[in-house]
């Protein structure tokens, strides 16, 4: 009940005390709300599409496992083995899978497209590299060789760069592959 002060109005404290009081509480309510949702989500392993997993061709152990949404990209750069210069393939996370979208590298030489495709494209970069895009070409089985000369570096969406030699091993052969979240955690 709103008191009356002497002249007969509304006491406009006593109003103001209880609007915040309900301001407080009802921003409790939603920061408790949202903490709790992105708790659960994230520990459950619902905040995001998919885990991209990391594993071993020959065993199929699990070497690593990154959250992944749908259309994230990742790149995975090397020195070719044969022609000594950078290559870096990028691919994309769809719902049905992972596509390469890109490969950029730096070099002609044995091992390295040439020719391009229907739908491809050749740009030129700032660094002298080579772009080919247009690729939207899904990969069933993603396996990459680790290299023992030089390493494989993965490249997350968010910048974060993984080594697959110090992850995997030299001569390690890593199957990419996608996997609902929360699976086998």
């Amino acid at each position: 009940m709103n008191k009356k002060n002497a002249s007969g109005h509304l006491d406009a404290g006593a109003f103001q005390g209880k609007s915040i009081a309900a301001v407080l509480i009802l921003l409790i309510a939603v920061l408790t709300a949202a903490f709790s949702y992105r708790h659960f989500h994230v520990a459950s392993g619902q905040g995001h599409d998919f885990d991209l997993v990391l594993s071993s061709v020959k065993t199929g152990e699990v070497y690593a496992r990154y959250p992944v949404s749908i259309s994230d990209t990742f790149s995975i750069g090397f020195i070719h083995s044969v022609n000594k210069s950078p290559v870096i393939d990028h691919y994309e996370i769809r719902k049905d899978g992972i596509y390469v979208v890109k490969t950029v590298y730096y070099g002609f030489g044995a091992g390295v497209q040439t020719q391009l495709e229907e739908g491809q494209k050749l740009e030129y970069g700032d660094d002298g590299s080579m772009i080919i895009t247009g690729f939207d070409k899904k990969m069933d089985d993603l396996v990459y060789f680790v290299g023992t000369v030089s390493d494989h570096t993965l490249t997350l969406g968010d910048g974060e760069e993984i080594s697959l030699r110090d992850l995997c091993g030299r001569n390690a052969m890593v199957r990419f592959s996608l996997e609902d979240p929360g699976k086998n955690r």
